[in-house]
């Protein structure tokens, strides 16, 4: 009777264990908005990863609102995920629901964008400020550093707007290429047209264009097609090495883009976090940076 006593409770102590090694690890994964096609991209990509690594992905669409990422983080924490993966829209607005995630015994990992707190477990992102040296170096080789350019930043506190346009403008100032404009266009096309056409009004003579990210570029194109100028006759580049980027490279009204490898900083950002959720191992690093590359057709 005590042999059969002593088995059941060690199969009572063994079963939880059992039941906690096949639990599977959930993830809640939020970007600033699925109407920039490079997060449609980093989605896919951490979705791929995620299936590899044999974890579930939730995923909340931000919808570009500061108000509906910080929602989605509560709603992960309400729900206990085992991690959170995050690209926030601004580097400070999404510091206070990081944290909270944080203290809730969540770790976070932020991807592409930076927040403004070194609560994160990780940062995996580009480097942007090398990828806006490297858009500037690419416009000062095309036009024989001489000439002039106009330059489309992105939204206003986002990190890699901060970056790409810091990185920019230091290769430009050391350049005889003169920049006639610098000014904010959101990180999407239709602004990026906008801006672009009222540019135009105030400077109708511009050798050169350069768009924080493709969407931008991509609308500042078709400005210049509506106000009858050749997108080919300028140097054009944008950031982010999406589909519609290549189709227009590929139709000449695009010279190149910068690739900054969306898939790759969502899967290292994901196998740190279950890295430390599986395993409690803090990742080597606390900020990893891919370099980004200019490619053309």
């Amino acid at each position: 009777m005590k042999k059969v006593i002593a088995i059941a409770m060690l199969i009572a102590a063994l079963v939880p264990a059992t039941v906690f090694a096949q639990k599977q690890i959930v993830i809640g994964m939020t970007v600033p908005g699925l109407q920039f096609p490079f997060f449609v991209t980093m989605k896919q990509d951490a979705e791929a990863a995620a299936a590899k690594l044999g974890i579930k992905l939730l995923f909340i669409d931000a919808q570009n609102a500061s108000d509906k990422q910080m929602a989605a983080m509560e709603s992960f924490v309400a729900q206990k995920v085992d991690g959170i993966l995050i690209s926030p829209l601004t580097s400070d607005s999404l510091v206070p629901a990081i944290e909270d995630a944080v203290k809730a015994g969540i770790p976070v990992a932020t991807v592409d964008r930076k927040a403004n707190t070194d609560k994160v477990l990780i940062h995996v992102g580009a480097d942007n400020v090398e990828g806006g040296r490297a858009a500037a170096r690419f416009i000062i080789e095309k036009l024989g550093n001489k000439g002039t350019v106009i330059e489309l930043e992105g939204t206003p506190g986002a990190s890699a707007a901060v970056d790409r346009k810091a990185g920019f403008d230091e290769i430009m100032k050391a350049s005889n290429v003169k920049i006639l404009a610098s000014q904010s266009a959101d990180f999407g096309r239709s602004k990026g047209q906008t801006v672009m056409e009222n540019l135009i009004q105030v400077y109708p003579k511009f050798d050169a264009v350069f768009g924080a990210n493709d969407e931008m570029i991509i609308g500042a194109i078709e400005a210049m097609a509506g106000a009858g100028i050749n997108p080919a006759t300028k140097v054009t580049i944008g950031f982010d090495a999406t589909t519609d980027a290549f189709a227009y490279m590929k139709e000449g009204k695009l010279d190149a883009t910068i690739d900054q490898f969306p898939g790759k900083q969502a899967s290292l950002a994901l196998e740190a976090l279950v890295a430390k959720i599986r395993d409690k191992k803090e990742p080597a690093k606390k900020v990893v940076y891919i370099s980004p590359l200019p490619v053309t057709k």
